[in-house]
């Protein structure tokens, strides 16, 4: 009978294997419009170390959010034990003070009130390095709660509501307004003069573009600052870049256009050496007013 040949132990197989690392974990809430309470109950459970890396999934496909580790505003149950954190369904009647004796508010609870409710402690003690059972975070759990949370977001809010109101709607009409009097500031109808700095103007202008079918895409947008001097912009090639569409005619601008007491000078042909490069949108900035104004800063073209 042969003999079994005896290995050396060099090359006798593979090592053993890694472990995969585990995928991260997901955090699951609806798609389409979002609204302030899964934000922040998403936000408010990225702050827990288990969660700090998982993914978000946006979606009301069942089988998706069986998959996912915690489920917030979404799916219509609410079972902490599974993390199920939803409260649209006609069943749920949860309070802090009903899901916490010790605690005085009656208010239904959110989706980021469950959350907050269940992890806040957690939460405040992990940012702050307290315990989570100590008196740091038992007094200021109530202190910097969901309460002052709702405050907080209700706050943002409001301001939005007012820079819409105040600043953002009425732009509409002073950059449609430019653009029917586009052709007195220069004969090829690209250039915009807005009476003013401070417009919110990107936004209305690619709006108004499509709206009033102009037959070529702007390029140019210039106002004066506070102290009187010009400022140019060029329009960039949509509202969330920074590339410009400013084409090579218009990559210069005459000197005088800047030091002119009015836009005469756009009317009369520019002799080429008295030039000067106009700054692209997004690479400089500009007064300390405009630049908190608009979504790009604006720049001053010096002569």
């Amino acid at each position: 009978m042969a003999a079994a040949a005896v290995g050396t132990g060099s090359g006798a197989g593979p090592g053993p294997k890694r472990p995969r690392p585990e995928p991260p974990p997901r955090i699951g809430t609806h798609d389409g419009t979002f609204h302030c309470d899964e934000v922040l109950a998403c936000y408010l459970l990225r702050l827990l170390p288990r969660y700090r890396d998982a993914e978000v999934v946006r979606t009301r496909d069942p089988q998706r959010l069986a998959q996912c580790d915690v489920v917030v505003d979404v799916g219509g149950e609410y079972d902490p034990e599974r993390h199920r954190y939803d409260h649209h369904q006609r069943s749920f009647t949860q309070s802090m003070r009903s899901l916490r004796p010790d605690k005085p508010w009656t208010t239904k609870l959110s989706s980021a009130g469950l959350v907050y409710c269940h992890f806040g402690s957690q939460i405040l003690a992990g940012l702050l390095g307290q315990p989570e059972d100590g008196p740091v975070v038992t007094a200021l759990y109530d202190k910097v709660g969901f309460k002052r949370a709702m405050e907080l977001v209700g706050g943002e809010f409001m301001d939005r509501l007012d820079y819409y109101h105040r600043a953002w709607l009425p732009a509409r009409a002073l950059v449609e307004e430019a653009i029917q009097r586009r052709f007195e500031v220069e004969g090829s109808g690209a250039v915009l003069e807005l009476p003013q700095g401070g417009c919110p103007w990107k936004e209305h202008l690619f709006h108004l573009e499509q709206e009033l079918e102009l037959p070529q895409p702007l390029q140019m947008v210039i106002f004066p600052d506070r102290s009187g001097q010009w400022r140019v912009q060029s329009v960039p090639t949509g509202p969330h870049t920074f590339q410009s569409r400013v084409a090579e005619p218009w990559q210069r601008l005459p000197r005088e256009v800047v030091g002119s007491p009015s836009l005469e000078t756009f009317q009369t042909p520019q002799d080429e050496s008295n030039l000067l490069w106009v700054t692209p949108p997004g690479s400089g900035v500009g007064g300390d007013d405009l630049q908190r104004s608009l979504p790009t800063p604006c720049h001053s073209v010096k002569g």
